[in-house]
């Protein structure tokens, strides 16, 4: 048994090593060690006295004979760390090192080797410091966790020869808030060779899906996740007849909301995994799930052996660090510059883009390789890197691209994964929504929406939350669900949990699941009159309730209680329109100059200009559809939507939005493989219950799904 994990641990190593190729990354490695070498060797030949260079050109030609010898072995390092773990990486790495240097040192000119003795020291010496440093670098990199993944694979799951018919599988990434033209556009730039390769070899085809409104990740993995468009009316929302206000980020929220949601046949039913997602899909594993963060015995195992290795926790944290450095610079740059629109990227951020885009992403794939490896039939995985980074820099700016580039990379990890285990994985790639650019409400009124609302109900102070936490306006708590999804996890299971829950304990709330931390706004619901006004907005779209008024309040009954407050909104140069239903169960858009009334078929009747103009032929249907959902606003409004520039008016402080219509945020994307029977043409767009349906079809065709009536 132990030989023949041998043989398939050395059949993977001669594998990765033929396919090796040189990338940008490794290019930068070849650099960092350039340096490494050149100062080891030189502290090396001033501490010894046997030893003697002409000057730094020579110690610098030979640090570059050294790197460039070992860069002939440098395929060999993912097949080490396949054969012998990173504890081998290192003793490699040294043997190496001290080899090549002998070799370099007798024939490098401008170096004096001296007696053996002190070339066999130095040799020894500078292997160890550069093979050190390198290590620390390199047993995190790529090349290395793909190695290690491969490694484990081979000791838990059989490698068959490729003739030999393998089990069927789908795995199905999620890129949070990549819309079309974004995507188009990093593909133009050439910042996601991978999804370029499938696209431009035929392997895989793009089409895009229409999200109506919402455009938000409950929505969107709502509908992908359920088939469901009636239950998720927007990220946050007011519930009139409990007078709760509901964050979808927020884990009991989050739960309740599967609760609805669920008749216990999801997409992900039959032996699904579910991990870092919203909603779980019914999947019976569940790993950082919004819904349901608790770890399971074997989770807690994958995750401790995460955060021991030096691939996991403490190279983690170094490339935190850098993550928030970079983030300092990019705000700065962007202050520097004057680019408009923009907003501070200061404060908490700096720390939730590490978080995002390190530890997550990183412990996420760390779990995703682990279920793959096992042979789990279905996977949904949603990384949330350029989403949190879009919000702050813009969709289309060069920092969203780059982390682009890096989910792209992880793709590729996958792809490289899925070639060696023993399932025949179909790779799926997905947005929930996109985004849209846009100056800021506050910013350019200088007033935030909950406090305009106050104002025309004539409210005053009794607007304001009592208790100055929750309020369900400017405040962007999306951000903080990364932080949240972790944090609630390690409480609820892993060891020290109770020592974070009484660390958290003003952020920790019970629910039927245990606890759940929530750092941020939005983490208790704020005291208020049972008459005061509540606005919910999540991006470009906002709810306002009216509590005082029982049920769905008509256009007659808000002119009456409150006679400013729809003409204010509807001519309110920052909001784009005001649906609102009349009492004979028609729905409206109302504009600065003019309405229309919504059905499902467009926007027939009215008067004046149509405020459904500027977001496009498929509004009126998105708006009808979004009326029917539950807990939907009195009022329900859309930020200002300027076509010619392609930007978006949002209600939270968030630079790149989505939520409502205009600017490519609710155009999502889709890449399935050419195999997949997409129904419609190919220039069509789908929408979210026909994205579910093909999916659905696609896991009972392929046996990983129960048909009806099975």
């Amino acid at each position: 048994m132990r030989l023949g994990s041998a043989r398939r641990r050395l059949v993977l190593a001669a594998r990765l090593a033929v396919s090796w190729r040189p990338t940008g990354a490794r290019l930068r490695g070849l650099l960092r060690s350039i340096v490494t070498s050149f100062l080891a060797l030189g502290g090396m030949l001033w501490i010894l006295p046997g030893l003697h260079s002409s000057g730094p050109a020579s110690v610098l030609v030979l640090a570059a004979v050294v790197v460039g010898v070992g860069a002939v072995l440098r395929p060999v390092l993912v097949a080490v760390v396949t054969l012998f773990g990173a504890l081998g990486l290192l003793l490699a790495g040294v043997l190496t090192q001290a080899i090549v240097l002998d070799v370099a040192l007798s024939v490098a000119p401008g170096v004096n080797s001296g007696p053996f003795r002190d070339v066999l020291l130095a040799s020894w010496l500078v292997a160890a410091i550069a093979a050190v440093v390198n290590w620390v670098f390199d047993v995190g990199s790529d090349d290395a966790f793909l190695g290690r993944v491969l490694g484990h694979s081979a000791r838990v799951a059989r490698l068959e020869p490729r003739s030999t018919a393998r089990e069927p599988g789908v795995l199905i990434v999620q890129i949070d808030g990549l819309g079309q033209d974004v995507l188009r556009q990093a593909i133009t730039a050439g910042a996601v060779p991978t999804i370029s390769r499938w696209l431009r070899t035929g392997s895989h085809r793009l089409r895009g899906w229409h999200t109506g409104a919402p455009a938000t990740t409950p929505a969107g993995q709502a509908v992908l996740l359920y088939g469901d468009t009636h239950q998720v009316p927007g990220f946050r929302w007011y519930e009139k007849p409990t007078g709760r206000l509901m964050v979808a980020n927020r884990s009991r929220d989050a739960a309740e909301i599967e609760r609805r949601l669920s008749d216990g046949r999801g997409l992900l039913a039959d032996g699904g995994v579910s991990l870092a997602n919203l909603f779980s899909g019914d999947a019976p594993v569940r790993l950082l799930t919004m819904s349901d963060p608790r770890l399971s015995v074997r989770e807690r195992r994958q995750v401790g052996d995460y955060v021991a290795s030096w691939s996991g926790l403490p190279r983690a944290v170094v490339l935190m660090l850098g993550e928030m450095i970079t983030e300092l610079q990019q705000g700065r740059r962007q202050r520097h510059r004057n680019v408009q629109p923009r907003v501070s990227r200061l404060s908490e951020f700096v720390v939730l883009r590490a978080v995002t885009t390190v530890l997550l992403r990183n412990l996420a794939v760390s779990l995703l390789a682990d279920h793959l490896v096992a042979g789990a039939p279905v996977l949904y995985v949603d990384f949330v890197d350029y989403d949190e980074v879009a919000h702050h820099a813009g969709p289309s700016r060069p920092e969203a691209i780059r982390t682009l580039d890096g989910i792209d990379r992880v793709l590729r990890l996958l792809e490289q994964l899925t070639e060696a285990v023993h399932r025949d994985y179909e790779l799926v790639v997905l947005s929930d929504h996109g985004q849209a650019l846009g100056a800021t409400f506050r910013q350019q009124c200088g007033r935030s929406l909950e406090e305009v609302v106050a104002e025309l109900t004539e409210a005053g102070e009794s607007a304001q939350p009592a208790t100055g936490d929750g309020a369900a306006d400017e405040h962007p708590v999306e951000r903080w669900g990364p932080a949240n999804l972790l944090l609630t996890g390690a409480a609820r299971r892993v060891r020290g949990g109770r020592a974070a829950r009484r660390l958290l304990r003003s952020r920790t709330t019970q629910d039927g699941a245990g606890a759940s931390i929530t750092l941020g706004p939005g983490r208790h619901d704020p005291a208020r009159p049972p008459d005061r006004p509540v606005v919910a907005s999540g991006g470009s779209l906002a709810h306002v309730y009216l509590p005082g008024i029982a049920g769905r309040a008509t256009e007659e009954q808000i002119r009456q209680a409150h006679p400013r407050l729809l003409d204010g909104l509807r001519r309110h140069r920052q909001i784009g329109l005001v649906l609102v239903r009349a009492a004979d169960g028609s729905l409206r858009a109302l504009g600065c100059g003019g309405w229309r009334e919504v059905t499902p078929a467009g926007a027939t009747g009215g008067e004046g200009d149509d405020p459904l103009a500027p977001y496009g032929p498929a509004a009126a249907r998105a708006l009808a559809q979004l009326d029917t959902r539950a807990h939907v606003g009195d009022l329900v409004l859309l930020g200002r939507y300027d076509p010619e520039i392609g930007e978006t008016t949002a209600f939270e402080e968030l630079v790149g939005s989505h939520g409502g219509l205009g600017g490519g945020q609710e155009n999502a994307v889709l890449i399935t493989p050419s195999s997949w029977l997409v129904p419609g043409h190919p220039a069509e767009q789908l929408d979210g219950p026909g994205v579910h349906r093909l999916l659905l079809s696609r896991l009972i065709e392929l046996g990983l799904r129960k048909g009806p009536g099975e």
